[in-house]
């Protein structure tokens, strides 16, 4: 094998300290999608959830145990670990691993990042991503449409799973994090309003923690009819199924989510 020379400015033929780094940051990029992928697993094998009830730092031979993985793969769960650790996901100590505040935000019910992290790494939204270069040259307005041939949101409609992930999972407890910071922040934006539309709010968690906070305020959720079906409202709440783009209730303020 010979060593590659290539030509550089200050006239040096050989720069292999340069191509080795150069190879380091492909191969590091090649596989980098392992992270995401492997705290996908995780978290579908509740593995912060184990060692957070666990009370203290969980050693490997105990976590393997809780999760019944046989003495075969043990070593792989090792890894697994390993390169979680080393991405700060979780800590290893003398006693064994214990969570890091990234690792506290991946808990159940804890908050949104969750089901985040599950719908974006989901099959069906990876393949989009998947489909990008064929996205380039058709004529679709999204790499999902290219990958699916639907729009995201008609796909939710016959996809109960996608749905879930996207408005039981997703939304819902977004909502509960943004409810939160709207409450506390903009407190003062709501006083005098007599009614309030949330437009695109899901299953109106939103909407919900604002009613409760202003009874005398009349909240209107609107969203998709297949969204808000069969959810009841209060004495100032309301549900509404539509289409955004063709008509929104009539209301003193309207909310709008936007995310860029």
């Amino acid at each position: 094998m010979h060593a590659l020379n290539l030509a550089v400015p200050n006239g040096k033929e050989s720069i292999d300290a340069e191509l080795l780094d150069a190879h380091a940051h492909v191969w590091n990029h090649i596989y980098k999608f392992m992270i995401p992928m492997f705290l996908k697993c995780a978290v579908q094998l509740s593995i912060p959830d184990i060692i957070k009830n666990h009370g203290k730092p969980m050693s490997l031979s105990e976590l393997t145990g809780v999760l019944h993985i046989s003495k075969a793969k043990s070593h792989c769960l090792q890894r697994l670990m390993s390169l979680l650790v080393d991405s700060k996901f979780f800590v290893q100590v003398e006693e064994g691993y214990w969570l890091t505040p990234s690792s506290n935000l991946l808990l159940k019910d804890s908050s949104y990042v969750t089901p985040l992290l599950l719908l974006v790494l989901d099959p069906i939204m990876m393949k989009s991503f998947e489909s990008v270069s064929e996205w380039f040259a058709d004529d679709h307005a999204t790499a999902f449409e290219t990958a699916h041939g639907v729009k995201l949101w008609e796909k939710a409609k016959t996809d109960s799973r996608l749905s879930e992930l996207m408005f039981n999972e997703g939304m819902e407890r977004h909502g509960r994090f943004e409810s939160c910071v709207v409450l506390k922040d903009c407190e003062n934006l709501f006083f005098g309003v007599e009614s309030l539309v949330d437009v695109g709010g899901a299953k109106g968690t939103i909407a919900k923690a604002v009613a409760d906070a202003f009874p005398q305020m009349k909240c209107i959720v609107l969203d998709l009819p297949h969204v808000v079906a069969g959810l009841e409202g209060s004495a100032n709440l309301t549900y509404v199924g539509g289409n955004m783009f063709e008509a929104i209730p009539t209301a003193h303020a309207v909310l709008i989510k936007v995310y860029t």
